[in-house]
C-alpha cells in the first residue's frame, strides 16, 4: 500500500496581502518599514559582534533574511533577521568549528527548516513543554549578559571563550584592565534605552509643547538615541574607548558579493550537532515570534509551516553572501506592528532601509563604541528573559519546577542542545509518571453482582507506563471466583504494552480456570485488539457491549 503524505503547498502571505492592495496600506508599510530599518540597524551590528563575527554580517543577514522571509513567510507582520537567541549559540560554534563551518551549518539548517514546513510539522514545535522554552530563553539570556562584560568594562581580553565558567575566570582575572569611561558610555546606553519613549499609542492631536515633543521623541528609537549620544561622546572627547573601526576596520559599503562554501559531506557529518542546534532554534524562535504578533493585531493569523520554508530559504541563502543564522525577531516584529504595519512588504521596506543606510552611512560606523552596543545588548538580554516565572515557581508542582530549573541550570553551564535534550526527557518522564498513576483498575462500586463474579472498573490509558497495575490485578481475585469482568467504557487508549498486559492476565485467568469478560469496550482499544488478534484468542463472544451482558449471557455459560 502506498503512503500518502501530505506536503504544504508554497503559497507565501505575499500573495494574499497585495490582493486588494491600496495606497493606504502601503503608506503604514513604508512608516513601520522605515521605522523597522532604523531599529534594526544597531541590533543587527550588536548581535553580530556578540556572536563572535564581524559587524556588518549581522546587517547583511538583516537585509537578505530579513527580506526573504517577509517575501515568502507566512505572516503579515514578522520581522526576521540576527537574533539574540542565536548569541551564545553562533559564539560557540565559530569557537569550536570555525566562521567557514558555521556558514555551512547555516545553510545545512535551513534545508531541515524548509523540509520541516513542506512536511506539515509547524505544529510539532507547539509540543515543546513551555517550562523548556522559559527555562532555556532565560538561560541564554544570562550567558548573553554575560558575554557583554567584557565590552562593557572595556576589559583587555583578546577573545572571551565560550565556557561560562572559564568566562567567569577570564573575566575576573582581567579585571584590573577596567575602563571607567567604558562602563559610563555602556551604563548610559542602557538607561537612555530603559527610559525613552517606547509607545505609539498617545494622543494624536497632544496639547502642549511638552505632549508634541514627547510623541516625536517617541518615533526615534532609544538604541539610535543612545548610539548616536555615544558615538559624539566618544569623538567629541577622544575617549580611550574600543569602537568598531579600531576592532573591525569599519563596514564596507557594498553588499558581499555571492560565495559557495568548501562543502564535503565529511564536514556535514561533524556539523550534525550545530545544523540540528540552529534548525531547532529557529523554529522554536520563529514560531513564537509569529504568535506573538498574531496576539497583537487583527490580522489574519500566521500559516507555520509556510513560515518555517520561508526561514529555510533565508537560512540556506544568506551564509552564501557571508550572514549568520536568522529568524522571527520579537523586538522588531513588535515594533513593526505598533508602528502600523500591515502588510509583508513592511519587513521587505525594512530591508531596503538598512541597505541604503549601508551604502550611505556605513563610514560613520567607525567611531560607535563596543561598550554602547554592550549596554543595548544587556536590555535586550534583560526583556529577553522571563524572570517574573523563577518567583512564581512555588506555585506550580515539582515536575515543572524540575524541568525549567534543569533547562535554565543546563543551558548555562553546558549547551542549548544539551538542556532541550534532557528538558524533554525530564517532561516526558513526569507525564509516564503522571499518566501511569491517573490510570486505575477499582472494584465496581455496587460490589459482587453476582456470587463468583468479580468486577472492575479502568480508568485511564492503559499503556507501558501503567501495565503494573494490570499485573497486580490476579492477586486481589478470592479463590472460588468463576469469572472476572473488565467495565471498559472509562478506557480511553489502549497501546501494545498494555495489550500484552490484558494478553498476560487472560492467560493467568485461563491457568486458574476463571473466565475474563471484557464489557463496553471503546473503538479505539477495540480496533488493537482485533487487529493484534487479541479479539480472536479471547474469543469474540467474551467481548460484550455491558456489564448486564456478562453477567445474563457469557457468566451463566461459563458457570455451567
Amino acid at each position: 500500500m502506498a503512503l500518502n503524505v501530505s506536503l504544504h503547498r508554497f503559497r507565501p502571505r505575499l500573495l494574499d496581502a497585495l490582493a486588494g492592495y491600496r495606497r493606504g496600506t502601503f503608506l503604514a508599510d513604508l512608516g513601520a518599514g522605515l521605522t523597522v530599518g532604523i531599529v534594526a540597524l544597531p541590533l543587527a551590528m550588536a548581535f553580530a559582534i556578540a556572536s563572535g563575527v564581524k559587524p556588518e554580517q549581522g546587517i547583511f543577514t538583516a537585509i537578505i533574511a530579513g527580506l526573504l522571509i517577509s517575501a515568502l513567510g507566512g505572516s503579515n507582520v514578522q520581522i526576521g533577521g540576527p537574533a539574540g537567541a542565536f548569541i551564545v549559540i553562533v559564539y560557540g560554534i565559530v569557537e569550536r568549528y570555525g566562521l567557514a563551518n558555521l556558514l555551512i551549518a547555516t545553510s545545512l539548517a535551513g534545508v531541515l527548516l524548509f523540509l520541516m514546513g513542506w512536511l506539515r510539522l509547524g505544529a510539532i514545535v507547539r509540543y515543546i513543554p513551555v517550562s523548556i522554552v522559559i527555562g532555556f530563553t532565560n538561560g541564554i539570556a544570562v550567558l548573553i549578559g554575560l558575554s557583554q562584560m567584557k565590552d562593557l568594562l572595556g576589559l583587555s581580553i583578546d577573545k572571551l571563550p565560550a565556557d561560562f565558567f572559564t568566562q567567569i575566570r577570564v573575566l575576573a582575572q582581567n579585571l584590573g584592565s577596567f575602563n571607567p569611561y567604558a562602563l559610563g558610555l555602556g551604563l548610559g546606553c542602557l538607561v537612555i534605552v530603559v527610559v525613552w519613549p517606547k509607545t505609539y499609542a498617545m494622543p494624536k492631536a497632544p496639547m502642549g509643547a511638552l505632549a508634541k515633543a514627547r510623541r516625536a521623541a517617541a518615533h526615534v528609537p532609544g538604541t539610535v538615541i543612545a548610539l548616536a549620544g555615544a558615538t559624539l561622546l566618544a569623538s567629541l572627547f577622544s575617549l580611550p574607548v574600543e569602537t568598531i573601526g579600531s576592532r573591525f576596520g569599519g563596514i564596507p559599503q557594498s553588499l558581499p558579493s555571492f560565495e559557495l562554501p568548501d562543502f564535503t559531506w565529511a564536514t556535514a557529518k561533524l556539523l550534525l550537532i550545530p545544523t540540528l542546534t540552529i534548525a531547532m532554534l529557529g523554529a522554536i524562535e520563529s514560531l513564537l515570534c509569529a504568535r506573538v504578533a498574531d496576539n497583537l493585531s487583527d490580522l489574519p493569523r500566521h500559516d507555520p509551516n509556510q513560515e518555517l520554508m520561508a526561514q529555510g530559504v533565508a537560512n540556506f541563502v544568506a551564509p552564501f553572501f557571508g550572514g549568520i543564522p536568522a529568524t522571527g525577531t520579537i523586538a522588531r516584529t513588535v515594533t513593526n506592528v505598533r508602528a502600523g504595519a500591515r502588510s509583508p512588504v513592511a519587513g521587505m521596506i525594512h530591508a531596503a532601509v538598512l541597505l541604503g543606510i549601508v551604502l550611505v552611512a556605513a563610514p560613520l560606523a567607525l567611531h560607535i563604541p563596543l561598550a554602547a552596543l554592550a549596554g543595548i545588548l544587556l536590555f535586550v538580554a534583560f526583556n529577553m528573559g522571563e524572570w517574573r516565572e523563577f518567583a512564581r515557581l512555588k506555585h506550580f508542582m515539582l515536575p515543572y519546577r524540575t524541568v525549567l530549573v534543569g533547562t535554565f541550570v543546563l543551558t548555562v553551564v553546558f549547551d542549548l542542545t544539551v538542556a532541550v535534550e534532557m528538558g524533554l526527557v525530564l517532561a516526558c518522564g513526569f507525564f509516564i509518571y503522571r499518566m501511569g498513576t491517573l490510570f486505575r483498575v477499582s472494584p465496581h462500586p455496587a460490589g459482587e453482582l453476582q456470587p463468583g463474579v468479580q468486577v472492575f472498573e479502568l480508568f485511564g490509558s492503559l499503556f507501558f507506563g501503567a501495565v503494573g497495575k494490570i499485573e497486580a490485578l490476579p492477586a486481589l481475585i478470592p479463590e472460588g471466583t468463576r469469572a472476572v469482568v473488565l467495565e471498559m467504557h472509562r478506557l480511553i487508549s489502549l497501546d501494545t504494552s498494555g495489550l500484552d498486559a490484558l494478553g498476560q492476565l487472560h492467560a493467568v485467568m485461563k491457568r486458574r480456570n476463571i473466565g475474563l469478560v471484557l464489557a463496553n469496550v471503546n473503538e479505539q482499544p477495540l480496533g488493537l485488539m482485533r487487529r493484534s488478534g487479541f479479539e480472536a484468542v479471547l474469543g469474540a463472544e467474551n467481548i460484550v457491549p455491558t456489564v448486564a451482558d456478562a453477567l445474563d449471557d457469557q457468566v451463566s455459560r461459563l458457570a455451567t
